[in-house]
């Protein structure tokens, strides 16, 4: 079974691996990166982590073994609340990886971060998106614009387990 791990730097190879393996694959869904993100990975994700450690975000990898299979982040923590963003490698796509690790870290956000609330935003084109974050119990709350597309934003409340 996959494994929910927070991003280290041991991460490093692994995820630059991935995104530039999924690059094109992204891109059909989300804006590129950008060939800067590839060239200062190393700063780049030492940034994340020095960003992680104040606690504002909380970056999290879906790892199969060796296999990186999505990403799972919480950024702009505050107050309880944070924004869920989310990929997942092309061969992992339509095995129910998004929605597992979706339901992870909110599980994770509940229980370790103490967050009581999570938004999330997608396209309107990106069905597969849509249904995971409706899956995952994400209600719809209203339009956005996401680089000029349309799309809409979604709110989860965390509660505590029975």
């Amino acid at each position: 079974m996959p494994e929910l791990e927070r991003l280290s730097a041991e991460h490093a190879d692994a995820l630059l691996a991935f995104e530039r393996d999924n690059r094109e694959w992204f891109a059909l869904s989300v804006p590129d990166r950008g060939a800067g993100y590839f060239a200062e990975f190393a700063a780049r994700h030492a940034a994340l982590l020095a960003e992680q450690a104040t606690g504002r975000c909380h970056f999290h990898l879906l790892v199969d073994g060796e296999e990186l299979l999505g990403r799972f982040n919480l950024v702009d923590v505050e107050a309880g609340e944070a924004e869920l963003g989310y990929r997942v490698a092309r061969r992992a796509a339509g095995r129910g990886v998004a929605t597992e690790g979706v339901r992870r870290v909110a599980a994770l956000a509940r229980a370790a971060y103490g967050l009581r609330r999570l938004t999330a935003s997608t396209t309107l084109d990106n069905a597969a998106s849509l249904a995971v974050l409706r899956r995952t119990g994400f209600v719809p709350v209203g339009e956005v614009s996401l680089d000029g597309r349309p799309g809409l934003r979604h709110v989860l409340t965390l509660v505590a387990e029975d």
